[in-house]
């Protein structure tokens, strides 16, 4: 019995639950639409927790990986997906879909998986954290730009204030929940918040848009190129390239995850308030690719530990 509740309440299994019922019983998505923005506001508050503020001293230090964090997730990152975008979708909408994942800040499971996969955790922590402060002004520049190209006219305050209620305030009450009173509580149901907040962010976007993953095939399949390209092309090429130049291994690994995860929560929520159902489509197979990637790396380490265990006995 323990086996099978370990099971239910693991995170991957949880949203690969919440895109499996997106597809079978995606009718019911009209009933979380509505809400998705707060369940985000929420879950961004749980999840900043994990941004420890004794992490950032001493500040001098901060400069290098909040830069790198931001130059990574967002110059890197991209570019290369929004020129790939431009290049494969067939519709605006679905263009402008791949803008917002662009302009989505990192995902937050880069800190605990730096630490899985044996990077730099505080490294982590910093990158996240100067990725996120950016994406307040970066986020309305980027998307404000591309939709004033592709004629949408998104008013940038209007994302601007989006960004503030769903970046900045979240983790300013973050850090009144690690009082410590409340701190131990705080953690103990902040994974839970976190990943059942995110299935139902994830499984609205499928549910809305669920006769793409089963008629339209072409457009599910050019989506899929795209972010295979963005995700596991960019992150190997990357960590090819970072090992060349003498990039420490800790700090490619972490370097790796700023680069290519992306809060494909916070995606979708945008996505579908500016642009509608049809542009939330990559942001809900981002989703996926997000979550196949990081059980790649993890799988990838384990088996190269194996190796090595075999050798050494």
């Amino acid at each position: 019995m323990k086996f099978i509740t370990r099971i239910i309440l693991n995170r991957n299994f949880i949203l690969i639950l919440a895109v499996v019922l997106g597809l079978w019983q995606g009718q019911y998505a009209v009933f979380t639409r509505d809400y998705t923005f707060y369940i985000l506001a929420l879950v961004m508050t749980f999840s900043t927790t994990g941004i420890s503020t004794r992490a950032m001293l001493p500040l001098k230090n901060m400069v290098k990986p909040m830069l790198m964090g931001t130059l990574l997730n967002y110059g890197v990152f991209g570019i290369v997906i929004i020129t790939l975008a431009y290049c494969f979708m067939p519709s605006q909408e679905l263009f402008l879909g791949f803008v917002v994942i662009a302009s989505t800040p990192p995902g937050v499971a880069i800190i605990p998986f730096a630490h899985i996969l044996e990077g730099d955790e505080k490294y982590s922590i910093i990158g996240v954290l100067g990725a996120f402060i950016a994406s307040v002004v970066l986020a309305p520049a980027i998307v404000g730009f591309f939709s004033r190209v592709e004629g949408e006219g998104i008013n940038s305050m209007a994302l601007l204030l989006s960004m503030v209620e769903l970046v900045l305030v979240p983790m300013l009450i973050s850090r009144l929940l690690l009082w410590e009173p409340i701190r131990p509580t705080v953690f103990k149901i902040r994974g839970k918040v976190v990943d059942w907040g995110f299935a139902i962010i994830i499984f609205t976007a499928v549910g809305m848009n669920r006769q793409v993953f089963f008629s339209n095939f072409e457009v599910l399949l050019s989506i899929s190129l795209v972010l295979f390209i963005t995700i596991f092309g960019l992150g190997t090429l990357y960590q090819y390239i970072a090992g060349k130049v003498g990039v420490t291994k800790r700090i490619v690994v972490t370097q790796k995850l700023l680069l290519t995860v992306k809060s494909s929560g916070f995606s979708v929520v945008t996505a579908l308030t500016l642009f509608g159902e049809e542009a939330a489509i990559p942001s809900a197979v981002l989703a996926v690719f997000v979550l196949l990637y990081l059980l790649y790396l993890s799988f990838k380490m384990e088996y190269r530990n194996h190796k090595i265990k075999k050798k050494l006995f």
